[in-house]
């Protein structure tokens, strides 16, 4: 008999989480103009609002944290950082920032600039947030059957090959500064990107001369799924596969807050010099000193550490196989999720869940509203709220897919988190045909607006 997984580490420290009642939580929700963003933490029972820093740090973390070096230049911190980093990546040079989205304000500071085609599987919302303020176009090449939730394919984060050579055929090389390989692919259900798929891209790019970079937030968990998927590299460890898989990029941005195991962090990798020494000077300008960048040194140090932690097979398997049991469980109840699991968070199909609000009222809002209400448990929208409004119509892009996302922390839940969740959804499902208006929007930012809209509740 096979044994069921248990986790890698035991309990050392708790945070109380504060319950509340049904009655406290809509006037809480109210006040917060229906915008999870709003709500303070600890009118939260289950914050699955992101997996981004919201993790628990190991004792080796904790302990790094104390010899940490807060030298302004040249600190010992930055330099066992920086050694790691390249045994991790395989990249030559390393930029500190403070988190993922300053990575990409820096790199792309250099690479992309007005009128420009940026391709790539699903950009993450700052990816797509940063390509846009500077007036270009973030242009999605996933797979089609990554839109289509009865598919069980095991990498939906995989680019389509045909899809960008048309725009590598249909756009002068010039204009298409770089592609964006997401791994994992969050915008389209924390699906993987296989390795056969990162060699055929990186064999296209380097055909039409166009360089190739990663959002590494989730390598590692992605490089779990190539192990456990992709039959070839079955016998590989973690760390092997992820050396083979930026092996074919010519460089990286990285959200340290997912993978790094850290609360704070983010850093860029890179292959080219000359666009290192570019992105120096936007480094010194926006985050600091090239030997900081933005970080305290005992965070870099804790980033060190949590980097070797997040690529060894136990500690994934056992965070891979959290987000699972949630979804076996909600899968047993009949309620609509994206398949195959995601590595970060399970996603409910809002389009079946509650087909019956219309979807210029947010259905997918609607239904991360209704999750805090009933349970106390903060998700967040994936949906046309977050898919932003079209820079040139101004009118709002509704995405294939209208998901929730619950996003579970690192080392945080215990499965019978997992089971309160569960339950709270299939009691939600259950009294689904209820639900018939959603919500407009009264007030919203011109650019990623989901983070501070504000709404009103439409009334039957």
């Amino acid at each position: 008999m096979k044994l069921p997984y248990a986790e890698p580490y035991k309990t050392k420290m708790v945070e109380y989480i504060k319950p509340s009642t049904k009655k406290q939580r809509k006037n809480w929700i109210k006040k917060a103009h229906y915008n999870l963003f709003n709500l303070e933490s600890d009118k939260v029972f289950i914050d699955l609002l992101t997996d981004s820093g919201t993790g628990a740090m190991s004792d080796k973390q904790w302990a790094e944290m104390m010899l940490g070096d807060e030298s302004y230049a040249g600190s010992r911190s930055y330099l066992k950082l920086k050694k790691v980093v390249k045994k991790i990546t395989g990249f030559k040079y390393f930029l500190p920032t403070h988190q993922g989205r300053a990575a990409e304000n820096v790199l792309f500071s250099v690479l992309v600039k007005e009128g420009d085609i940026v391709p790539g599987n699903s950009h993450f919302d700052t990816t797509k947030g940063h390509i846009e303020f500077r007036k270009a176009v973030a242009c999605d090449c996933t797979i089609d059957e990554a839109f289509d939730p009865s598919v069980h394919h095991p990498f939906k984060g995989n680019i389509d090959p045909d899809k960008l050579e048309d725009v590598f055929k249909n756009h002068p090389k010039e204009k298409v500064p770089m592609v964006i390989i997401t791994a994992t692919c969050n915008s389209a259900g924390g699906q993987p990107v296989s390795l056969k798929n990162i060699e055929e891209i990186s064999t296209l790019c380097k055909h039409y001369e166009v360089p190739l970079y990663f959002d590494g937030a989730r390598f590692a968990e992605n490089a779990y799924f190539i192990k456990i998927r992709e039959e070839k590299y079955k016998d590989w460890s973690i760390k092997e596969i992820v050396r083979e898989m930026f092996s074919h990029a010519d460089g990286m941005t990285m959200s340290a807050k997912k993978d790094g195991l850290v609360n704070m962090g983010g850093f860029i990798a890179l292959n080219d010099q000359d666009i290192y020494k570019k992105a120096t000077v936007y480094n010194i300008m926006f985050e600091g000193f090239l030997t900081y960048g933005g970080l305290n040194g005992r965070d870099m140090g804790a980033l060190a550490v949590g980097l070797d932690e997040a690529t060894e097979f136990d500690y994934l398997e056992t965070r891979v196989e959290q987000v699972a049991f949630l979804g076996k469980q909600l899968v047993d109840y009949g309620v609509p999720v994206i398949q195959p699991f995601g590595g970060h968070a399970i996603f409910l199909d809002a389009n079946k869940f509650v087909p019956t609000i219309p979807r210029d009222e947010y259905r997918a809002q609607a239904l991360a509203v209704e999750l805090y209400i009933a349970g106390g448990i903060r998700g967040v929208e994936i949906g046309t709220i977050l898919a932003d409004r079209d820079p040139f119509t101004h009118k709002n892009r509704y995405p294939d897919l209208e998901l929730v996302r619950l996003a579970i922390p690192r080392r945080t839940y215990s499965l019978n988190h997992m089971r309160y969740i569960a339950a709270v959804i299939k009691k939600i499902y259950d009294s689904r045909d209820k639900a018939k208006r959603g919500y407009q929007i009264v007030d919203e930012a011109p650019i990623m607006r989901h983070f501070t809209v504000k709404l009103k509740k439409l009334k039957n």
